[in-house]
């Protein structure tokens, strides 16, 4: 079935006048040119999203009105009908005051009057409760004027994010669905969460509480060798050394006692045994002196060592701190 005239002639009006103010414009930038028709070129071959970046791409270079009619073309057969009906408004209010643009005027008219009845519509309710300071509502990371706020506004299909951002609350975030054509929904902001204060409260009171009171430390705690100690140790030392002396002379004198005796016996003793007995026994005697004397150092270098030992203690260390605080004083400080 062949298309009716009625639904051809807009589109061949809009194709032809296009074209030709294209090339009435005489434009200056090249590559502008080049993408304007890479557009054309790429919808012929249903390649919309290409095409529409090129168009975009060509009226950032240089702005032309064939330009945005070819690209609210292309964003109304991608779907994106509110993007579209805004583009054919741009171009009908760029060429309302001009004759030669006549043609161009009325099919960008008609096209926006057609679309406006399938326009689908977002409304980003913010109540007053949630109108807090320097607020900033962005819909898909762009940011929503606030005259924007609380109104239906016409918006493209799809899945939309809508957020909200305030100084010292926490951030909000939404994403809201919504067909391509004749649907209208609406997002609530919420009351925002403040953020938990990092400074300090003040004092109830209004008092300022007193610093803390310095901690002393304690002096280290004295060796517990004193000199005096160490000389009673060495004293000690020199008694066990002269126990020992003693210990040995004692038993050797007490051996040389029993060999004296064997040699001369009271019952069978000769004159050569006496003299040999007598040298023996003197011996004895002199050994005994010797370990008594040993004894007697022991004992007395035992003693000392013991009186040095308890009088050589180290002193008492002790220390006097001022402390300040609720209670103003000093402090002693100390080991005993």
């Amino acid at each position: 079935m062949r298309p009716k005239s009625s639904t051809i002639a807009p589109l061949v009006a809009l194709a032809l006048s296009c074209g030709l103010a294209r090339t009435a414009s005489a434009q200056a930038n090249p590559r502008a040119e080049a993408l304007f028709r890479s557009g054309k070129q790429l919808m012929g071959e249903g390649k919309l999203a290409e095409a529409c970046t090129a168009f975009e791409g060509s009226e950032r270079l240089e702005h032309s009105v064939a330009t945005v009619l070819s690209l609210a073309d292309c964003r109304e057969k991608s779907g994106q009908f509110a993007t579209a009906w805004a583009l054919f408004l741009q171009a009908d209010s760029q060429t309302r005051e001009d004759a030669a643009k006549a043609t161009l005027n009325r099919t960008a008219k008609q096209r926006a009057k057609t679309l406006e009845s399938k326009l689908s519509y977002l409304t980003i309710n913010v109540p007053d409760e949630s109108r807090v300071a320097d607020l900033v509502i962005t819909r898909d990371n762009t940011p929503v004027d606030l005259a924007e706020w609380n109104r239906a506004i016409p918006i493209d299909g799809g899945s939309h994010v809508i957020s909200g951002t305030a100084p010292g609350h926490e951030t909000w975030s939404t994403t809201v669905s919504i067909a391509p054509q004749m649907e209208r929904k609406a997002v609530e902001v919420p009351r925002f969460k403040a953020l938990p204060e990092l400074v300090n409260k003040p004092d109830p009171v209004g008092t300022i509480a007193p610093p803390p009171a310095p901690r002393v430390p304690a002096p280290p705690a004295p060796s517990p060798i004193t000199r005096q100690r160490m000389i009673a140790l060495g004293l000690v030392g020199l008694g066990v050394v002269a126990g020992g002396t003693g210990a040995y002379f004692g038993l050797d004198a007490r051996s040389l006692r029993d060999e004296a005796v064997a040699t001369c016996p009271p019952a069978a003793c000769t004159p050569a045994n006496a003299a040999s007995a007598q040298s023996l026994n003197d011996k004895a005697r002199r050994h005994g002196l010797y370990a008594n004397v040993a004894f007697g150092v022991a004992a007395a270098s035992v003693i000392a060592g013991g009186v040095l030992w308890f009088t050589g203690a180290p002193e008492s260390a002790i220390s006097v701190a001022p402390s300040t605080g609720e209670v103003t004083g000093a402090a002693i400080v100390g080991s005993f």
